[in-house]
């Protein structure tokens, strides 16, 4: 045997060993020899990744594909680093690519899974997972993942079962305990608190066990009208949780203030790209932004295309700041000579081809509200409505949902003071925008789609150069896919029960609801 060859069979001994170390430091001896050897490309590929190094895992995984076009799991692993790139189009069209091979290893159809799911193409990533399902059964993660994709697309009962079966695959997938307590409302003759009461007990001490078990047992406590020890156990949950995390409110107070002094005055609307087709909904998370998104795209002119990262990606690479977080001070302190037109026509190309087949399309991105003034500079013609509630409710409801860990955005979440700081934030940062750009962003208050529906409906569309079309007001009935917080509640009609949920907790929000007038928050109580 060659040198050479013992260099290959070691290099593969240790990919399937996932020694991903030994596999980077081997390839790389390796690559310089057999350049265009697209299995080492891969390996290479894979262990960058695997090593949380993106830019050459991108690199390697492109060159595999490129040497070897019909390899589906090259493919299906280029597809992944793209989506993880929020590259989204890119990843679409790769994962289509390899689906179409017909995969038959549950590892790449995982993979296109995940990727059909962050690309919002939810039937799609029905599919890929439950043919990985069908391949490997007992595979727990695998359950989730496609309870998870079910759960987007209505299917609750199917969803019910996959959570299920994960579970009793795998007792200690804690994930599966919370999406099960999500999934309906719970009542007292049907509910796990007494198994969710246990598990706590016995994984005391067990930071990831109880960052998820004790917001599902708050969760089913609250559906039985226990709201003290819903309220326990919420906190307990969140402080388990952010323990995971490193928040600074300071960090976020420097961040908004870089916002705002980045933008300073309205553009002419000549200086930005020229198209109607975005909807931006915007607005603190948990205020109803998937309801009026579900109520305008119930609109046959309009098309959900989710909560897509696309603005603030774009922002990011036009920033040409090379700092780690896609949202920092370095990338806003570097927008402020940015070509507004060109970041408008960059949005919009990066949104192909999920959008554009209607006339206008929906991007309901909460978080959008930061970058609310680049929007209106970057894209004069789009339109942009903030979703507004009542501040208790707001933050009661930021901090009793368990949020993706995976997300930058909600680490504010894990403490309720630090939600109610984070509010105060998002308050003046509007009242900046409002300054700025007199009557161009719409707010709604949440209380007002739910006691006056159709009044706010007609205005709402009336904003957004709609005509008025009754099946708005049956969004329930929209048959799309919805992948946020809110799935189960905007498949139901208007619905009362959310209004002043803070008033069953109001001893416990004492200490906010003083913080919040402290600083000059305004509300009814």
């Amino acid at each position: 045997m060659t040198d050479l060859a013992n260099q290959y069979a070691a290099l593969a001994n240790a990919f399937n060993a996932r020694d991903w170390l030994k596999v980077r430091e081997i390839s790389a001896q390796l690559l310089p020899l057999m350049p265009d050897h697209g299995a080492v490309r891969y390996m290479a590929g894979i262990s960058c990744l695997e090593l949380a190094q993106i830019a050459p895992a991108l690199e390697h995984l492109r060159h595999a594909v490129l040497l070897e076009p019909l390899r589906v799991h090259y493919l299906a692993q280029l597809a992944r680093v793209l989506s993880i790139t929020q590259q989204l189009d890119e990843a679409r069209l790769c994962a289509d690519r390899a689906m179409q091979l017909g995969p038959a290893d549950p590892v790449s159809l995982n993979a296109l899974g995940q990727v059909y799911t962050k690309a919002q193409a939810h039937p799609e990533a029905v599919e890929a997972f439950s043919r990985a399902v069908a391949l490997m059964s007992n595979d727990a993660a695998y359950r989730f993942n496609l309870g998870n994709a079910l759960i987007a697309g209505g299917r609750f009962a199917a969803a019910t079962i996959e959570l299920e079966t994960c579970i009793k695959l795998d007792s200690c997938y804690w994930p599966a305990y919370l999406a099960r307590a999500q999934l309906r409302r719970w009542s007292s003759s049907e509910n796990h608190i007494g198994e969710l009461s246990s598990l706590v007990q016995k994984h005391q001490g067990d930071h990831h066990a109880l960052a998820q078990l004790q917001m599902a047992l708050a969760k089913e406590c609250e559906d039985v009208g226990r709201y003290h020890d819903a309220f326990a156990n919420y906190t307990l949950g969140k402080t388990a949780g952010g323990l995971l995390r490193s928040y600074s409110s300071e960090r976020d107070e420097e961040l908004f203030n870089a916002v705002m002094a980045s933008v300073q005055s309205a553009q002419p609307g000549k200086v930005g790209f020229a198209t109607d087709e975005p909807i931006f909904v915007i607005g603190m998370p948990r205020t109803g932004t998937t309801l009026l998104d579900r109520i305008i795209t119930s609109h046959p002119d309009a098309a959900s295309a989710g909560e897509l990262q696309n603005f603030g990606m774009t922002i990011k690479r036009m920033s040409g700041s090379k700092t780690r977080m896609m949202l920092d001070v370095d990338t806003i302190s570097s927008t402020r000579q940015i070509d507004w037109s060109a970041l408008g026509d960059s949005y919009l190309r990066s949104t192909r081809p999920a959008t554009g087949k209607t006339r206008h399309f929906v991007d309901k991105l909460p978080h959008n509200f930061i970058y609310a003034g680049h929007i209106a500079n970057a894209l004069p013609n789009a339109k942009i409505i903030c979703v507004r509630r009542h501040p208790l409710d707001t933050c009661l409801s930021n901090f009793r949902y368990a949020f993706s860990p995976e997300s930058p955005y909600y680490d504010y979440s894990y403490s309720l003071l630090d939600t109610g700081r984070y509010y105060v934030l998002f308050d003046r940062l509007m009242a900046h925008w409002r300054r700025i750009f007199p009557g161009r962003i719409m707010e709604v208050r949440y209380e007002s789609l739910v006691e006056s529906q159709e009044e706010t409906t007609r205005s709402i569309l009336a904003h957004c150069g709609l005509t008025w079309n009754s099946s708005c007001l049956q969004f329930q009935d929209n048959p799309a896919p919805v992948a946020t917080a809110s799935a189960t509640q905007v498949r139901e009609p208007i619905y009362r029960t959310a209004l002043h949920r803070w008033r069953r907790y109001q001893t416990e929000l004492n200490e906010l609801e003083s913080m919040l007038v402290g600083e000059g928050i305004e509300f009814e109580s």
